[in-house]
């Protein structure tokens, strides 16, 4: 099984830290570009794009202005100032041919285009959600992820950082038709902030205003760890206390691997294969790759298998209540204590077909596919709606 940051091939340089679990595809080589399709549905004539991600020879490469490629030289010095324009206008709609890239990302953002810097290397130094000094911080942007490669093209809408400018997706193939992702709708990124804000306690922490006082975008949890400390404690204490007394089942979701039963002993959820977790923080269930959550390199399948369904069950927080993960799981329960991960409840709770990534593992299902992706081994076009409209 590929994790989504080796399949997305994600650098230190970006600041997502999304991970799951997805199958490579046997199909038939994949052409050697596909369409980009970019469709103002923003409400402003002035919007644009930026396509950046690694050619297949490990180059940095970018779409300049033109939609060619680009692959910029190491600068001298850090912060350089991209020497290429690479904002591509969209007007009311364009499309540009897009060659095979890795850990890709689709920016897009209104009212004027987003800056990119070089590092030496070269790296690319991309806009900032979390930096106040970044020029892009009170700028209205997104993106979206994609890897184009000779098996596959995979892309997704991600609200594993935030929820901002709504996009929505669509992919049509050679031999399949067209798969969509409705996204978020127009609008829904105030009443996302108005819905957190009323939970009280440090909710509102994660909305962030652009000058004008208007919502620009609002933050997962997982950036705002400080005000999280111990939230999350007492469900977690009543988990460990639960799986003291009775088994833990975990599916892998994988023939290969099977199940994995666990209990708590000496404060370890301890599995029969020998793999064991000490209880999580609240910061290590927001972001789920840190503390137990963490797979270090020679991590064994069972790990990593493991790993995504508690992690999902706990951002969820279905694991007190069902010893079965992730086969037993209702949907219908998902996020319904009152201490819960409040921001991806109510993301999903906007998206007409509850796809869209709201925390890392939010690809871990019993069944339905909440993950927002479109995937396929003979694209065409891989459309994205810039200011989705509902679906």
């Amino acid at each position: 099984m590929l994790t989504r940051r080796s399949f997305l091939g994600l650098s230190a340089a970006l600041t997502g830290s999304a991970l799951f679990s997805r199958p490579v595809r046997a199909e038939a080589a994949t052409p050697d570009t596909f369409t980009l399709n970019l469709v103002n549905e923003a409400g402003s004539a002035s919007v644009y794009a930026t396509v950046t991600g690694t050619a297949p020879d490990g180059r940095l490469v970018l779409l300049k202005a033109d939609g060619t490629p680009y692959y910029p030289a190491s600068p001298a010095s850090t912060l350089t100032p991209l020497p290429e324009d690479c904002a591509l206008a969209v007007g009311a709609g364009r499309q540009v041919s897009v060659p095979k890239m890795a850990g890709a990302r689709i920016y897009v953002s209104t009212g004027e285009p987003l800056d990119f810097f070089l590092n030496p290397g070269p790296a690319l130094v991309h806009p900032s959600f979390l930096n106040t000094s970044d020029p892009n911080f009170t700028r209205n942007w997104s993106f979206a992820e994609f890897t184009f490669d000779d098996i596959q093209l995979y892309a997704n809408i991600s609200y594993v950082d935030f929820a901002g400018l709504p996009l929505g997706l669509s992919l049509t193939t050679a031999s399949s038709g067209t798969r969509t992702v409705a996204g978020l709708p127009s609008g829904s990124v105030a009443p996302i902030a108005a819905e957190l804000t009323a939970q009280g306690a440090n909710w509102a922490q994660l909305v962030q205003n652009g000058p004008d006082g208007r919502v620009l975008r609002v933050l997962s949890a997982h950036h705002r760890p400080e005000a999280f400390s111990g939230y999350l404690d007492g469900y977690l204490d009543q988990v460990w206390q639960r799986y003291s007394g009775q088994d833990l089942v975990v599916d892998s979701q994988n023939p290969a691997l099977g199940s994995f039963t666990g209990r708590v002993r000496d404060g370890l959820l301890v599995f029969g294969n020998g793999e064991s977790f000490a209880k999580p923080s609240t910061a290590d269930v927001w972001s789920c790759d840190s503390g137990p959550f963490a797979i270090p390199a020679g991590s064994s399948d069972a790990r990593r298998a493991i790993v995504p369904r508690l992690a999902a069950a706990l951002n969820r927080t279905t694991l007190l209540d069902n010893p079965n993960q992730p086969d037993g799981e209702d949907p219908a329960r998902f996020y319904q204590n009152a201490v819960t991960n409040h921001y991806a409840r109510i993301v999903h709770s906007k998206l007409p077909d509850n796809r869209g990534y709201a925390f890392p593992y939010d690809d871990v299902t019993p069944g339905p596919d909440f993950s927002g992706a479109v995937i396929a081994g003979d694209p065409v076009v891989l459309g994205v709606r810039i200011g989705a409209t509902a679906a």
